[in-house]
């Protein structure tokens, strides 16, 4: 069971992962909570849009943009609060 991904050197604890080839190029989906306190420096994180993906117990690591993002809370400037993020990451062609 995979439970952390670096994405550009920060460590995430993530729920649920998948990992496949999607035309010969790595795809991960992660699922992960994320509190009212973590939001504002996870979002700015997901900004990005490209990281250096990382994927310690797997030894997987590659360069992906983000292809679907979603999250279970609009509003988690609301002290409190917890979201599930649910994130799929595609390999860049170099």
């Amino acid at each position: 069971m995979v439970n952390e991904i670096i994405l550009n050197n920060t460590s995430i604890r993530i729920d649920k992962y998948k990992q496949e080839l999607e035309n010969g190029l790595h795809k991960i989906v992660i699922e992960f909570k994320v509190t009212s306190e973590e939001y504002h420096d996870t979002a700015v994180l997901l900004y990005e849009g490209s990281f250096d993906v990382k994927v310690p117990e797997t030894g997987l690591a590659f360069r992906g943009t983000i292809q679907q993002y979603s999250t279970s809370v609009t509003n988690l400037y609301e002290k409190g609060q917890v979201g599930i993020f649910t994130l799929t990451l595609l390999e860049v062609k170099n």
